[in-house]
């Protein structure tokens, strides 16, 4: 007879459902927030990436701000005291913030297809 784990009846480990959870409360107290600074008006949580010990989570965003990273880190504290109310686990992770870098790879990628659909353009009219 095949014991089971505990939690193995989950489709994905537990951190990716912490990741997630956490994702998800931060888009709406940042929501929430932007109404009172407008640092944070176009700021999207794009992901949230939780250590499997749970003390550390990097939160990734995309904003038009520049001031958007310095902005969170002001409201940190009070975003990790809120999941720490929201979510219950031993421990509270520690956030920290990092604009998403697949955002900037895509423009890069886009950019590059941009010029070489140019560059073919401009080949076809010299024929």
């Amino acid at each position: 007879m095949e014991r089971h784990r505990r939690g193995a009846a989950h489709p994905y480990p537990r951190t990716a459902r912490i990741s997630a959870l956490i994702r998800e409360i931060l888009a709406v107290e940042i929501e929430r927030l932007a109404d009172g600074d407008e640092q944070l008006g176009m700021l999207t949580i794009t992901d949230v990436e939780c250590s499997t010990d749970l003390k550390t989570a990097v939160v990734y965003f995309s904003s038009l701000s520049a001031e958007a990273a310095e902005r969170l880190d002001e409201h940190r504290r009070a975003l990790q005291a809120l999941i720490g109310r929201e979510i219950r686990t031993k421990r509270t992770p520690l956030l920290t913030f990092a604009v998403d870098p697949s955002i900037e790879a895509g423009e890069r990628i886009e950019a590059a297809l941009r010029r070489a659909a140019a560059r073919d353009l401009g080949r076809q009219d010299g024929s």
